[in-house]
Formats: C-alpha cells, sequence, structure tokens
C-alpha cells in the first residue's frame, strides 16, 4: 500500500511535469528558474533592525536588504520556534502537523507532511539547509528526509540544550554539527560557518540546477555565553538603556535592563547581519543576484523585552511584539524596490508564495492552508478577500481552546494572551479586541464595546480549532522514532524528544521515556550516557514488557547494555539510574541494530 507522503511525492511531480517538464533533457529549462534562500534568525524580534526604528543595533545590511525589496508590512509568525518552522515548511497550520510544541517529543513534525524543500526537490532544485531545522533530530524526521540535498545541522532547539553532541556542548564556537547525518567537528563561530557552507555549496550546484537555500540560524537564541568578541565589546561600551529608544509611539519600555545580556543579543544580531551582507555580496560576485528570490524574517519575538519598534509583547505572547516579523523579498529583476503591501499574510503563506515565484504547481491533492501572496509581493492588482489568520501555540500534549491564541483578519483582532508556559489556563478566557487599522500598538481593547465582533471572531476561531483538529484521527499522537533502519544506525535518543514522566523536563534528576517503533526484530546495543554523581548505584532499560539492569560505579558516565533482542513495531524505551536516593534518566541513549 501506497504511503500518503508517497502519494504526494508523486502527485508532487505528475503536477508538475504537466506543466514543466523536468527530464534530463530539459536541463535548460531548469536553469532559467529562479534560485530561493530564505534565511530565518532566531529570537530576533521585529524591532532588532535599524529599518525598524532601533537607533542603536548596527544592521547596515538588512537595513539596505530592506530598502532594496519589497516587504509585506503585516507578515505573522507563531510566537515560539518549532511551530513557526513547520508551518513554513509545510504551508500548513502546524496542529496539522503534530509539531505543536518545542521540546519533549513535541517538535517532532510528522513523517508524511510534504516540505517546500520536497516540493522543489522534486522540480528539479537543488536543496540544502545550513543551522537549525527543530522539527526532528531522527529518521525518518531528518531534514535530509524531508527533501534536503545538503544538511549541515545542529540537533534540538538550539546549541546549548540536551541534544548537543558529546564534547560540543554549548559551543557557538567551534562547535560540532550534523554534516548529512554524520557528527563533524566545525571551526569557527556557528553563523559564519553556516554562511560559508552554504555560500560554497551554492557555487558547487549552481552550474548545473538551481538551488534552495534554507538559513535558519540559531543566533540570537540562547545562552548567551559565547558571542562575537568585537561586537560584544563595541555594544558593552554604549549605554543600552531604555531612553535610548524612541517612547513617542506605543508601548513605552519601563522593564529593568540588563545591560551586559543586550550588548551580546546585540553582537549576535550584528554578526547575523555581517554575515547577509557577505552573502548579498557573493551573489553579485556570481552574477547570480538577478535571478535569485532571497527572503528574511524572524521566527518570533525576541526572548525577553526589549524594543520592538512600539508593539507590545515578546517571545511566547500573541501580541503583536511576540508574532510580527519582518519579511523582505528581494529579487531586483522582479520586484519593485520599497514595494510595500499591508495585506495580513502569514508563515503558511511562504510555501505556495515560493512555489508561484518559481512558476511551480502545487499538487492538488496537497491540501495548504496557506494562500500565495506573490501577486501582492509583485504590485500587481489582484483579488484578495479578507481572511483570518489563527496564531497559537502553548505547552502541552495537545491544544487547548482560547488558551494563548489570537485570531486576525485585515482590520481585527481577537486575542487571549494566557501565556504559553502551561497547559492549560484557569478560569474563563479573557477575550481582547483591537482594531488594527486604527490601533496598530494594541492600546486600546474595544472588546466591549464590539461585542457582535467578539462573537463573529470567536466563532471563526472555534470552526478553525475543530477542523485543524480533527486533520488525522489521532491528530496529536506524537511521531515515533524509528531505530534499526539502514537509514540511521546507531539512533541517538536525547532529552530533546523524550517524553516526559517526573522533574522539570531538561533538570539533572528529571526522567522520561521514547517512543520508538523497531524497524526490524533482531539484535540490538543500548549505550546509555550519563553525568557521574560519585555514587554506586543500578541502571534499569526498560523496552516494551522487557527489563534488563546493570550496576553503575561510582565514576562510570556511560553504560552498554549488549545483545538485546527486540522485535519489530511500536515500542517504547526507558531506563532508569538509581543512584542512592536519586533516581533519573540518562542524559542520551544510543539504540544500534547490530544483527
Amino acid at each position: 500500500m501506497i504511503s500518503r507522503r508517497a502519494f504526494l511525492k508523486t502527485a508532487a511531480m505528475g503536477a508538475a511535469a504537466s506543466s514543466l517538464p523536468l527530464s534530463m533533457g530539459c536541463r535548460k529549462e531548469s536553469i532559467e528558474r529562479p534560485n530561493v534562500i530564505l534565511i530565518i534568525t532566531d529570537d530576533q524580534g521585529y524591532g532588532d533592525l535599524g529599518v525598524k526604528g532601533n537607533p542603536v543595533i548596527k544592521t547596515p545590511h538588512l537595513d539596505a536588504l530592506a530598502k532594496e525589496s519589497a516587504e509585506m508590512t503585516q507578515y505573522y509568525v507563531s510566537p515560539v520556534c518549532a511551530p513557526t518552522r513547520a508551518c513554513l515548511m509545510t504551508g500548513r497550520y502546524n496542529y496539522r502537523t503534530r509539531a505543536i510544541d518545542t521540546y519533549i517529543g513535541r517538535a517532532m513534525m510528522e513523517p508524511e507532511e510534504v516540505t517546500l524543500a520536497e516540493l522543489l526537490n522534486e522540480n528539479g532544485y537543488a536543496t540544502g539547509i545550513f543551522g537549525k531545522w527543530h522539527l526532528g533530530d531522527s529518521y525518518p524526521m531528518r531534514p535530509q528526509e524531508q527533501g534536503f540535498d545538503e544538511v549541515l545541522v545542529h540537533r534540538g532547539g538550539g546549541i546549548g540544550q540536551p541534544s548537543d553532541p558529546p564534547g560540543g556542548e554549548d559551543k557557538y564556537t567551534d562547535p560540532i554539527l550534523f554534516h548529512n547525518g554524520e557528527a563533524k567537528q566545525m571551526q569557527g563561530y556557528c553563523t559564519d560557518i553556516y554562511f560559508d557552507q552554504a555560500m560554497q555549496w551554492m557555487e558547487n550546484v549552481r552550474p548545473q540546477q538551481p538551488f534552495f537555500i534554507y538559513l535558519p540560524t540559531n543566533a540570537p537564541h540562547t545562552p548567551l555565553h559565547d558571542v562575537p568578541q568585537e561586537l560584544y565589546e563595541h555594544y558593552k561600551a554604549m549605554d543600552l538603556s531604555n531612553d535610548q529608544f524612541p517612547q513617542d509611539q506605543g508601548h513605552p519600555l519601563s522593564h529593568e535592563v540588563n545591560q551586559d545580556r543586550m550588548a551580546r543579543l546585540y553582537a549576535m544580531i550584528t554578526n547575523i547581519d555581517q554575515n547577509v551582507g557577505r552573502l548579498m555580496q557573493r551573489l553579485n560576485e556570481l552574477q547570480l543576484t538577478d535571478n535569485t528570490l532571497v527572503l528574511f524574517m524572524v521566527d518570533n519575538g525576541p526572548q525577553g523585552r526589549r524594543f520592538v519598534s512600539g508593539f507590545k509583547g515578546a517571545k511566547a505572547s500573541v501580541y503583536e511584539g511576540g508574532i510580527r516579523s519582518p519579511l523582505f523579498a528581494h529579487w531586483p529583476t522582479v520586484l519593485q524596490a520599497g514595494h510595500q503591501n499591508d495585506r495580513v499574510v502569514a508563515h503558511i503563506d511562504i510555501l505556495p508564495t515560493v512555489m508561484e515565484a518559481c512558476k511551480l504547481s502545487i499538487p492538488e491533492s496537497l491540501k495548504l492552508d496557506g494562500r500565495s501572496f506573490w501577486a501582492l509581493l509583485k504590485g500587481e492588482s489582484v483579488d484578495w478577500p479578507d481572511r483570518t489568520i489563527v496564531i497559537q501555540a502553548h505547552r502541552g500534549d495537545q491544544p487547548v481552546k482560547f488558551h494563548n491564541f489570537a485570531i486576525r483578519s485585515q482590520r481585527w483582532k481577537l486575542l487571549h494572551d494566557s501565556g504559553f508556559g502551561k497547559e492549560t489556563f484557569e478560569g474563563d478566557p479573557q477575550f481582547e479586541l483591537y482594531d488594527m487599522q486604527n490601533d496598530p500598538y494594541e492600546m486600546n481593547n474595544v472588546a466591549g464595546q464590539h461585542p457582535d465582533k467578539v462573537q463573529e471572531l470567536k466563532k471563526a476561531y472555534e470552526v478553525w480549532f475543530e477542523e485543524v483538529s480533527s486533520t488525522r484521527p489521532d491528530n496529536y499522537a506524537p511521531p515515533r522514532i524509528h531505530v534499526g533502519t539502514p537509514h540511521e544506525n546507531p539512533v541517538t535518543l536525547t532529552r530533546q524528544d523524550w517524553r516526559h514522566d517526573k522533574g522539570r523536563p531538561w533538570a539533572e534528576d528529571s526522567n522520561g521515556h521514547w517512543l520508538i517503533y523497531v524497524a526490524e526484530s533482531g539484535t540490538y546495543d543500548v549505550v546509555l550516557r550519563f553525568h557521574s554523581e560519585q555514587k554506586d548505584g543500578q541502571a534499569i532499560l526498560r523496552i516494551g514488557n522487557n527489563e534488563w539492569k546493570q550496576a553503575i560505579t561510582r565514576d562510570q558516565t556511560e553504560l552498554v547494555f549488549k545483545n538485546l533482542l527486540l522485535v519489530k513495531g511500536d515500542t517504547s524505551l526507558k531506563a532508569t539510574l538509581e543512584l542512592g536516593s536519586v533516581q533519573k534518566g540518562p542524559w542520551q541513549a544510543d539504540v544500534k541494530r547490530v544483527s
């Protein structure tokens, strides 16, 4: 029986072939298609750009890119990382994709989802990702299974998390990255590496075929201990207090400023800016600028309150400061520099927009939530009926109706900013309504003056919620990690993807289990890695209904369970370290099929 993903792949190729044939004999047509570069930064807010009114930060290259680009001025993303990336890659609301949170197994995307990279790859594009994926670290959810030819990524949601490889912990400088599935020691600062490798790769592939480069940096995401030193010293010498920023529009800044933290964040952002400048210069040198669409955006608001161009909120919030992103589209031979369009669009619209820009058809079997805004970018007169965009994200295994959501039409926005960091909220939702046409900074809640509009948008949200929640019979079940396949062996299981059982999810004394699929019955080894506590104890490994035990000596940090017989099918794996009065999980576990 053909899988849904295989069916969609076949349909995608069929649809494309009917309009734009891509046989080896048609390579010339392929070469004439535009290259596409999509840059998305991590936790860089809307106001972290000079062109967005920030008088302190130095972003000359991004400011120039903005002025030379067409721009959608009301572009929305999710309030946190992985949900934005799932929407971006699929053109569908992330609640359809199983990627509903940022960790503990809920940032893994359903592998049968069809990505932008797959669609472009099937239509003759070379596809490369350089940086942060955050939609699954293990087969079959890695970027190389989701349409990317060239992959250079870190694991998890960022460097400095439990998914760091041994020896690469917390290293923004000289990190260990994963190149096409293999750990590789790199030299240099992570953002510089991503851009260097992307530019080198595009030079190699461009003579043969057009390329799609996905450049999702993990900067300026925390931790902030390792930042470009010269830039840090520059900002450290500056006054970064609130009175250095405009206070006359929108919400004034009244929070206490950690100046050292701000200096580190701004150093990381200026480093991104410098790399964007290097990339644009290289496109010019290679004479690729005129046929390359460059898109720039951020994934959510800033981590913590800072200047957001007068907007309210920050990362995790559904106020504008948490979900508004710049969107610059640069293609000098096609898009008019300085053109702006204020129609409300979102991350779900990127896939269809890029496909239309590349003159590629989308298979009818692929049901998207997004709509192409390519004609709006080009300044064409187009029928654009008012529609609603829904943004929602919070912790937990499944969405809760009305929890941390916003629904936006062209004029109105209804929201309940109940907070991202909890699974549900107490009491009745406290709806807020804003007239975004006359109050773009969300200064005046007019829910009491427009009860009919509240009910209208509330009903539209409820219809959306029920519809996206019924995409699959088990819509919010997390995907399973596959072990024992020839595609990835061994498989590393990390706390990023475990299903949390006790303690704070990433705390030293926490524990969890992994949902896995054993691809083939056979003999397996399991290696547990953990931090020494200078205590003797034992490790208990449970896979399905089977249990194995081994002693741990006080200086051990690794333990191997050898020659375990596993049976094909769905199961779970859990390891518990019993060290005196402490019970906790390992830091990571490797599962390897040996026969």
